[in-house]
């Protein structure tokens, strides 16, 4: 906005102290203006807070939560100046609240939750200097704007930091409480400390560490969670009795909606892998099991949780194809969940790799899944055939289909290329594939 864009009553008052009323309409059309730049201001700052402020890359739901938690909090100081709402008038949104109570059953220190309120608040300010500069306003009308902005962005900055603060507090407070935490910090010190009183550990949680371990986590995708963590608990219980452990679980309350659990062995080793049969009749409706590879002592404790964890990531990718049991043992989930540490590089390999064999279509679909089940069956095509209850005409068919669509007009690439490729579209879907055309 220049001065000669200014409406005439208001061109003699730039020359000197601004009126309430022109530079309440400047902000209003600076507000407007972000509007159409939303995502492009929602995008910014979430990169620079999940940057330099990253306590959540391990926990893809609490990621996801705080990126809506951003989201909703850029909408709002958005409307604010866009409409010259009153802070008053105004209700925390609910994804920023929800993000705070999360924080807390994690145990996130607040300090972080702050620090990244404060981020933002920067960021955003840092968004409204540039708009303000692209207006070349008077210097008076300029700095009035400048001044009346920061107070506007800092108020919301101070009422909502203050009101997760307290939500946080009260969902610790509930949350240290609740029934299936107490064990909470003994098992994270365990996991987390360089050389942990083992002996200290056993005697809080009765649980054992010189035998075999295999790590699970499991996590319900309903609605209602009035009883999930008794559901969850019991499930993990009535997995360790089917698969006969040597022992009860450890289980503990991660949040509302997840517990991690470890099944005691003795001298046997259990299965690699949880059955997909015990996971459809054992586990009740919208639970889902993810779980690690046996491991013995300490070192097998921990071993295990981390490829649950990493198991979990690679079943909790959104838009991922969704299944009730996940094992770090299952074809390709070790190599996969290495990969989604960095799924938009993932996402372009899998794309050079396999060509229009990636794109997100009907015709494509059953191609990989025929030259994924061809490789994995050492380039069978009778045992392809015979997995997929398919004649060896359609097999033969469809693999020359696929490998075609692989290679035309790419560059060639390694048959193990090809085949991790498949395996990773197999695990994350739509993640990695590419959009039809329209």
């Amino acid at each position: 906005m220049t001065v000669s864009a200014l409406p005439p009553e208001h061109r003699a008052a730039v020359s000197s102290e601004p009126s309430p009323a022109l530079v309440a309409g400047v902000i209003e059309e600076i507000g407007t203006a972000l509007r159409a730049r939303e995502s492009e201001v929602v995008e910014e700052m979430t990169l620079r807070i999940l940057n330099e402020n990253d306590f959540t890359r391990a926990d893809p739901r609490m990621e996801k939560m705080r990126i809506a938690a951003i989201h909703s909090n850029v909408s709002t100081m958005i409307e604010i100046l866009a409409n010259n709402i009153p802070l008053e008038h105004m209700q925390p949104p609910i994804a920023a609240v929800e993000s705070a109570r999360r924080a807390a059953q994690r145990e996130i220190p607040s300090n972080l939750l702050v620090r990244s309120y404060h981020m933002g608040q920067n960021s955003i300010m840092r968004t409204l200097h540039e708009e303000v500069e692209r207006r070349r306003l008077p210097v008076e009308l300029g700095l009035a704007v400048v001044k009346l902005l920061n107070d506007r962005i800092y108020a919301y900055a101070d009422w909502i930091t203050s009101y997760v603060f307290e939500t946080y507090e009260a969902e610790r407070i509930r949350w240290i409480n609740a029934r299936g935490t107490v064990n909470s910090s003994t098992v994270q010190g365990l996991l987390s400390t360089t050389a942990p009183d083992q002996a200290a550990f056993e005697d809080a949680t009765g649980y054992r560490l010189d035998r075999t371990h295999v790590a699970a986590f499991l996590w319900y995708t309903g609605g209602d969670e009035s009883t999930v963590l008794n559901v969850l608990g019991s499930a993990a219980r009535a997995l360790a009795r089917d698969l006969q452990t040597d022992g009860p679980p450890l289980v503990t309350a991660v949040d509302r909606r997840l517990v991690w659990a470890w099944l005691p062995f003795g001298e046997h080793r259990p299965a690699v892998e949880i059955p997909e049969s015990w996971a459809a009749g054992g586990l009740p409706a919208g639970i889902r099991l993810a779980s690690g590879l046996p491991g013995r002592g300490l070192s097998g404790f921990r071993r295990s949780h981390q490829q649950a964890e990493a198991t979990y990531f690679v079943a909790t990718v959104p838009d991922s194809p969704p299944s009730r049991s996940m094992s770090f043992g299952d074809p390709g989930v070790a190599v996969v969940s290495l990969l989604t540490q960095n799924l938009d590089a993932t996402r372009a390999w899998v794309r050079e790799v396999l060509g229009e064999l990636a794109n997100d279509t009907e015709q494509a679909a059953p191609l990989r899944d025929t030259l994924r089940t061809y490789y994995a069956t050492g380039e069978s095509h009778l045992h392809t055939a015979q997995q997929m209850i398919l004649h060896r005409n359609t097999v033969k068919y469809r693999i020359t289909k696929a490998l075609d669509m692989i290679q035309d007009g790419s560059t060639p690439h390694s048959k193990l290329d090809i085949a991790v490729a498949l395996e990773v579209c197999s695990l994350l879907g739509r993640k990695v594939l590419r959009a039809p055309q329209r």
